[in-house]
C-alpha cells in the first residue's frame, strides 16, 4: 500500500517543477533546502533575541534598574509593552515558529545526522522537548498579539497554579507533582552538565580561533539555563510534597526567589550575564551553524 503523505508530497514536488518550467518568477523562490536553511538561521536568531532581551531585563532587576525580574515569556511580554510591540511580537512569534519547524528537522527527520544509536536517540529527544518549549513561547507570542501583554504576563503565576492544582485531583497526583519538579530539576541539571562537556564548536562552520572565542559563550549560558531552573524546580517538588499548589510559581518569580537569598542579587546577575551570553551564542549560530536540511522528509527511526 502507497504511502499518502508520500504521495502527497511527491504530487506538490511535480507541481512546483512544473510551475517553475512555466513562470520566470516561481524560477527565482530558491530551493527548498536553502529555504528551509534560512528559516532555521532566522529561527536562531529569534532565540537569541528573547534570551538577550530576558537577560538585561534580570541584570537590570539585580541592580535596581528596573522592575521585577522576569523570564523569557515576561521577556516577550515586555516587548509587546514597547513601541511597535505588535510589530516586534509578530516578527518574533514568526521566527520561533521558524525555530520550532528546525527542531522538528531536527528531532523527527535526524537534520543533524545523529543517528539511531543511544546517543543519538537522546540528542534529537533533548531537540524535540526544545521544539515543544519554543512552540510554547511562540504560542505566547501570539496570544499577546492579540491580547492584552501586561494582563496576560501577570496571569502566568496564577495559570501554573491552576495546571498544579489540576494534577494535584489526579490519582497520586503529588507524586506526579513532585515528578514534574524532578523532571525540571533534571533539565536544570543536563544543561549543567552539556555546559561543562559539550563542543559546542562541533555545529559551528566558523575558523578555529572564531569557534575558540564563541565556546566560552554557549558554556557560559548553558550553565546560566541550568542553574536557573533549580529554584523553579524546588518549588514544584514542595508544592507536590505539601500537596499545596500555591508553592508552584512561573520562572520569573523563581528569579526572585532565589535575589531573595544571600548575595541573591549578585547570583541573579550572574544568571542574567549567562542568559545574554546565551543570547549572543544564538546570533553566532544564526550566522555560523552548519544547518543541514534533509533530502527527503522521511521520519528517521
Amino acid at each position: 500500500m502507497s504511502n499518502p503523505l508520500h504521495a502527497l508530497r511527491t504530487r506538490l514536488a511535480d507541481l512546483g517543477d512544473r510551475g517553475r518550467k512555466r513562470s520566470p518568477l516561481l524560477r527565482q523562490i530558491p530551493e527548498r533546502a536553502v529555504l528551509l536553511e534560512w528559516a532555521a538561521r532566522i529561527g536562531y536568531g529569534a532565540r537569541g533575541f528573547v534570551f538577550l532581551s530576558a537577560g538585561l531585563l534580570i541584570l537590570f532587576s539585580a541592580f535596581d534598574w528596573a522592575g521585577e525580574a522576569v523570564g523569557t515569556r515576561g521577556a516577550i511580554a515586555w516587548l509587546g509593552e514597547q513601541a511597535l510591540g505588535r510589530v516586534w511580537l509578530l516578527l518574533l512569534a514568526l521566527g520561533l515558529c521558524a525555530f520550532v519547524m528546525w527542531r522538528v528537522l531536527q528531532a523527527v527527520f535526524d537534520a543533524d545526522h545523529e543517528g539511531t544509536s543511544a546517543r543519538g536517540w537522546g540528542v534529537r529527544a533533548s531537540q524535540a522537548f526544545s521544539g515543544f518549549a519554543y512552540a510554547a513561547l511562540a504560542f505566547t507570542a501570539f496570544r499577546l498579539l492579540v491580547g492584552e501583554p501586561e494582563a496576560q504576563a501577570s496571569a502566568e503565576v496564577t495559570h501554573s497554579r491552576e495546571q498544579a492544582a489540576k494534577v494535584l485531583e489526579l490519582p497520586f497526583g503529588d507524586l506526579l507533582l513532585v515528578g514534574a519538579g524532578l523532571a525540571v530539576l533534571g533539565l536544570g541539571i543536563t544543561n549543567m552538565v552539556r555546559a561543562w562537556r559539550e563542543d559546542f564548536t562541533e555545529y559551528l562552520d566558523c575558523s578555529h580561533d572564531l569557534c575558540r572565542r564563541v565556546s566560552p559563550l554557549a558554556r557560559a549560558g548553558y550553565m546560566a539555563r541550568g542553574a536557573a531552573y533549580l529554584p523553579l524546580a524546588a518549588l514544584v517538588v514542595i508544592a507536590g510534597l505539601r500537596s499545596d499548589p500555591t508553592e508552584v510559581t512561573s520562572f520569573a518569580k523563581a528569579l526572585e526567589a532565589m535575589e531573595r537569598q544571600p548575595a541573591g542579587p549578585w547570583l541573579l546577575a550572574l544568571t542574567a550575564l549567562g542568559f545574554i551570553a546565551f543570547g549572543v551564542f544564538s546570533f553566532i549560530e544564526a550566522r555560523f551553524r552548519k544547518i543541514r536540511p534533509p533530502r527527503k522528509l522521511k521520519p528517521v527511526v
